[in-house]
């Protein structure tokens, strides 16, 4: 049996999930049986986003109650909710699958926290801290004394993604060990960041936002935020000399990275409160995008269409559908890992030999995570304009009443100050080399541009990559050094 599964958070949610089922069975009868289970179990996932939080908790609570024999030819009725769990060889359940980022990094012994930071436009944001490692913060550089680096996720992604791989693997952990104060950004939207001052997620006008917004509230909120904690922390201890304490670094992965470039370029007194910025996966002009994502460039400009065809508001959020089906469905058999680990591929690149396959119940349980159609849109726009690197394109007669021009204003990136560390891979489909590079020629000269010394390294290898602590993370953290 061989599973494949989309999602789609449409407005209507008549169609949340579609699953295709492929088996060979010899037996007449019991193909018969399977067949009219498929159509049950087909049935039953359909309209699970339509269906309440305690009706959808019942039912994966008697999926996951019922015994997992497969039918056999002697008995061909059998429960159909076992046919979705294979008796097949599973590998050790892993713990954070069901965890918040917080408790994850709890149960790998690191003291966590949680903040939340209201944003000027109401959006409330929660971040994550580790504030030391794993030796206490009661140390030297331990709580209030490291210095602040502030990690923004990618796409459709959250504060998870630097823990997942784990103590020694994880950037999160690897930088708290090294003595830095480590900040967990969630955008707007996101698994954490859902809440408003005075609206509800369900309304549409919560969902009005891309990564510009992001950029221009989110990032300054929460790094204003951090210096006022840093400040706190810093009095309550009477430290006098609080050094290089106050100095906050970035860094970002994928779409953190455009986030970075929108922020410094368009409000640049930023420029002053992060001392160096670390771009992994860096993405701003689009022109050599390989992912298929660039097929929805053609269409950007009709919002209309687009966003009849994803949804008008949220896209592909965390809930409990794609965690049961990430728990459950990458691990099965050797088929449904692959079609597990295709989906990454085929979006970020092929690289087999560094993904770590037994994360994949991990990852997919925490990503997607959630984002608003429209910050997919900006991205089509910015594939569809051929290398410019603009605000959000509203149509000629918003545009002029948004920007007072016909094309909405690019960013100068030229003007951004902000010192950037440039990390990028040959087989990245999203942050394609050539278009790194020309990132780093429109920085100015204190940046620097490295490229991962391993040619099949893809996009979320930075993420979760087996060797990204040697191929990555060792040279971002040498460089970093630099500015304690």
């Amino acid at each position: 049996m061989s599973i494949f599964i989309g999602y789609s958070n449409k407005a209507t949610k008549l169609f949340g999930i579609y699953i295709f089922l492929t088996y060979k069975v010899t037996d007449n009868e019991l193909q018969s049986t399977m067949r009219n289970q498929q159509k049950f179990l087909y049935f039953l996932i359909l309209i699970l986003p339509s269906l309440g939080n305690q009706i959808v908790d019942s039912l994966i609570t008697k999926i996951l109650s019922t015994t997992t024999a497969p039918p056999q030819r002697e008995n061909p009725t059998w429960d159909p909710l076992t046919w979705i769990k294979d008796n097949f060889l599973e590998p050790p359940y892993n713990p954070d699958i069901d965890l918040t980022t917080m408790e994850i990094a709890t149960r790998h012994g690191y003291p966590a926290e949680a903040h939340t930071v209201t944003t000027e436009d109401g959006y409330l944001l929660t971040m994550h801290r580790i504030p030391c490692g794993r030796i206490g913060c009661h140390q030297k550089g331990g709580r209030g004394r490291g210095q602040p680096v502030f990690l923004q996720h990618g796409l459709l992604s959250s504060s998870a993604d630097w823990v997942i791989s784990g103590p020694g693997k994880a950037l999160a952990y690897i930088l708290a060990d090294a003595g830095y104060d480590v900040w967990l950004g969630n955008a707007r939207g996101n698994t954490y960041s859902r809440r408003h001052v005075s609206m509800s997620n369900s309304d549409s006008r919560y969902w009005d936002f891309s990564w510009h917004e992001m950029a221009v509230y989110d990032i300054p909120a929460e790094i204003d935020y951090i210096y006022d904690i840093k400040a706190e922390e810093s009095y309550m201890n009477y430290l006098d000399d609080r050094g290089s304490s106050d100095d906050l670094l970035y860094i970002g992965h994928s779409m953190g990275t455009t986030m970075a470039f929108a922020l410094l370029s368009s409000r640049p007194e930023y420029n002053n409160k992060i001392m160096a910025a670390f771009a992994l996966a860096p993405v701003a002009f689009m022109s050599h995008v390989k992912s298929p994502i660039r097929f929805l460039a053609p269409f950007s400009k009709d919002i209309e269409m687009i966003i009849k065809f994803l949804g008008a508001n949220e896209f592909m959020p965390q809930n409990r559908i794609v965690k049961f089906l990430a728990k459950y469905g990458c691990e099965l058999t050797q088929v449904e890992r692959e079609i597990c680990e295709n989906t990454l591929y085929v979006l970020c690149g092929f690289d087999k030999s560094q993904f770590n396959s037994t994360l994949m119940p991990v990852i997919f349980s925490h990503t997607p995570a959630g984002t608003s159609t429209k910050t997919l849109v900006h991205y089509a726009q910015e594939i569809d304009e051929e290398g410019n690197f603009q605000w959000f394109d509203y149509g000629l007669q918003e545009n002029k009443r948004r920007y007072g021009q016909d094309k909405p204003p690019s960013y100068n990136i030229t003007e951004i100050r902000t010192p950037f560390s440039l990390f990028y891979a040959q087989n990245d489909w999203l942050a394609g080399p050539k278009d790194v590079q020309k990132v780093y020629k429109h920085l100015q000269q204190s940046s620097q541009l490295f490229k991962v010394p391993y040619d099949n390294f893809n996009h979320v290898d930075f993420l979760w990559g087996i060797d990204a602590p040697k191929l990555v993370y060792s040279t971002l953290v040498k460089i970093m050094q630099n500015y304690r």
